[in-house]
């Protein structure tokens, strides 16, 4: 019989090495003791697996058991594996407002060979590139979303990228003061790295900074991981363009339910 339990941190790590591409936030945030995790146990092992948050990430079969659990929260979005996420959303919709945008089918892209290099000034970002990169991540951040982070939260999204600069996760190109390219680390395990907040300035944009600086990053996280994945919106298609000109290839779909 299957039974709803908090896991353990064996048992979430267990879990995630099954998928580590699909799963990496999830395991990102348990060895880094980040939010509160729910799970499916069947027969002593894990056969779903839900972060619950601000971002509430299902994975595996049977998600539709959060449900309770979510619909007692603040999420602000669920997003994850497409078929975990509809599952989930499907259940717990009557008891969560109603989205402001539904997303499925984003594609997620994956590489693990470096691809040739871009010859870029890339490097990691330090605090000295704090007050530039906020408004920068800030952009980023509401055309991903559509939510000016600093209307919502200033402090905290200072803090955010900080915390990112701090910990060795944000990169950056920068010439003449313009940005050439960034890139955040949304979650990096021992498998694979994550990478969100792709931008560049749009002053000099279309004159192909965006796939220079990820063959630079790609080949900078391939020497300390196996695999580099993101996911996008499937109406991007620059950036799609961009991923696909580097060697990315789409290995799944996620999809996002925001509130």
């Amino acid at each position: 019989m299957a039974r709803l339990v908090e896991p353990t941190i064996e048992q979430i790590l267990d879990f995630c090495a099954a998928n580590p591409v699909e799963r990496v936030f999830l395991e990102d945030a348990a060895r880094r003791r980040m939010g509160r995790f729910r799970a499916v146990e069947r027969r002593r092992r894990l056969v779903a697996l839900c972060h619950l948050g601000a971002n509430t990430v299902p994975s595996g079969e049977g998600c539709d058991a959060f449900a309770g659990a979510v619909a007692g929260g603040r999420t602000r979005m669920l997003i994850g594996e497409e078929g975990a996420v509809t599952d989930l959303w499907e259940a717990a919709r009557i008891r969560l407002p109603r989205p402001r945008d539904d997303r499925p089918g984003q594609p997620v892209f994956v590489i693990e060979d470096p691809p040739e290099p871009g010859e870029t000034g890339l490097r990691p970002a330090t605090l000295e590139d704090l007050d530039r990169l906020v408004p920068a991540s800030a952009a980023a951040h509401e055309g991903e979303l559509g939510v000016d982070p600093l209307m919502r939260d200033a402090e905290a999204f200072r803090w955010r990228t900080r915390t990112q600069i701090e910990e060795g996760r944000s990169w950056v190109w920068l010439e003449d003061g313009a940005i050439l390219f960034k890139a955040e680390a949304s979650a990096w395990t021992p498998r694979a790295v994550q990478i969100q907040q792709v931008w560049v300035d749009p002053e000099v944009r279309s004159r192909g900074y965006a796939t220079r600086g990820m063959r630079d990053l790609c080949r900078f996280l391939l020497e300390r991981v196996p695999t580099v994945c993101l996911f996008v919106r499937t109406d991007n298609e620059a950036a799609i363009r961009v991923y696909e000109a580097i060697g990315m290839r789409r290995a799944l779909t996620y999809r996002s339910v925001l509130f």
